[in-house]
């Protein structure tokens, strides 16, 4: 990309280190010499970012905050018609750039970047690198000419070792009144939205539902001792695009027999490592809260092999997710299945699960944590049990008090 490239990105990064512009905490604009808007942007940010430290690998989350503001680097391109870029600045040196392309109906922004600072000890603290880094990566975020992109749902975008995740977007290049269009085009997490809809295949088959994955117990050990214990059956839900170009939804159960394990542990992170013949890696990420003494399923990530797709090399990954949760030095325990979305291309079925990270004692799993699932699942019966109780109990009043009526009609005689 241009605005990255090369011999540019060294004054890029002088000026993230400099002076700033206009720019207010959710608002960002980018105007030419004449002082019209090419650029509008409206949306709030959250940065997930794996860095190393001398003890191992660590996950850090923050926000954008309110005193982000735009670069004075920042471009209405040539002539207000080409290569945009809005470029945002905000704490010790990091910066989140967008860069813009348009064709003659629609525009986007073409590449993201993220510059960060891991010599910024309030973010990165204990980092053993204080280099300036950056990362980037292509986006999905598109939309018509003389319309605002709008996105009320969170779109993550991956970087590398970088999770960029804007919620509540909106997004503009290419203004041509100096302001939002009041006319949208909508993201696909938004969705659905009525579509013309594709010709069906010319010979529908449907596929039999998959059996259940069997269950098996991994665990993960460290020099500490056992760090990750889990019970559990594994099913993948991939979803490409085939050679032929049709969209093909699989379902990969995991077997354990054809599977090896591993991993690692660390203070922060508790990595479970799965691999067999088609899938090169399957990996689960623990991380933990110690302000809330709690511990959770942080992150998964997919690398595999599909032989009929267009791109036999599929790869997903989710460093943000909040699954699995308990109190460290308990275990988590779900009968019911469990669905993780990791990317739209990707989810995972979990059954039966009974895990625990971190604080394993003697190799056995802590006190349980039952999930919301069960939990929902045994009210069920008791609001069915309950309500025919109290349909019993009516009937029953009823009749007394019809009885006691019908006596009050005779006298002695």
């Amino acid at each position: 990309m241009a605005a990255l490239g090369g011999a540019r990105r060294r004054p890029l990064l002088l000026l993230l280190l400099a002076g700033l512009v206009h720019g207010t905490a959710a608002v960002f604009v980018v105007k030419d010499a004449n002082g019209t808007a090419c650029i509008m942007a409206n949306f709030s940010a959250a940065f997930t970012a794996s860095y190393d430290t001398r003890s191992g690998p660590k996950n850090v989350t923050f926000d954008l905050p309110s005193d982000a503001a735009v670069l004075n680097s920042s471009s209405c391109g040539k002539e207000n018609a080409s290569d945009p870029s809005l470029m945002i600045a905000f704490g010790r040196g990091h910066g989140l750039i967008l860069n813009f392309t348009r064709n003659a109906t629609r525009y986007s922004v073409q590449l993201m970047s993220f510059i960060y600072n891991l010599s910024d000890t309030q973010i990165f603290p204990n980092a053993s690198s204080k280099a300036i880094k950056t990362v980037e990566s292509a986006t999905d975020i598109r939309a018509d000419i003389n319309k605002k992109y709008r996105c009320v749902s969170n779109n993550q975008i991956h970087m590398h070792n970088v999770t960029v995740t804007l919620h509540d977007a909106t997004i503009q290049a290419y203004l041509a009144n100096n302001s939002f269009s009041k006319e949208e085009t909508h993201c696909e997490q938004d969705g659905p939205f009525p579509t013309t809809a594709p010709p069906p295949p010319p010979h529908p088959s449907p596929s039999p539902a998959p059996e259940n994955p069997p269950v098996y117990k991994y665990n993960v050990s460290g020099s500490n001792g056992t760090c990750l214990l889990a019970n559990m059956g594994l099913q993948l839900n991939v979803t490409y695009e085939k050679k032929d170009n049709t969209t093909m939804t699989r379902v990969f159960s995991i077997n354990p027999n054809k599977t090896t394990a591993g991993g690692s542990c660390g203070p922060q992170l508790v990595t479970l490592e799965l691999r067999s013949e088609s899938v090169s890696l399957l990996a689960f990420h623990f991380g933990m809260n110690a302000s809330t003494s709690r511990y959770f399923l942080q992150g998964i990530q997919l690398n595999m092999t599909l032989p009929d797709a267009r791109d036999p090399t599929f790869k997903a990954a989710n460093s943000s997710l909040k699954a699995l949760q308990a109190t460290i030095g308990n275990s988590y325990k779900c009968n019911a299945e469990e669905r993780v979305q990791v990317t739209e291309a990707f989810s995972i079925n979990i059954f039966k699960v009974w895990v625990q990270a971190f604080q394993v004692q003697g190799d056995k799993f802590g006190s349980v944590e039952e999930c919301q699932l069960d939990e929902n699942g045994m009210l069920i019966p008791i609001a069915v049990g309950g309500a025919l109780a109290g349909l019993v109990l009516i009937v029953l009043i009823a009749y007394l008090v019809g009885r006691k009526r019908s006596h009050a009609g005779y006298q002695t005689i």
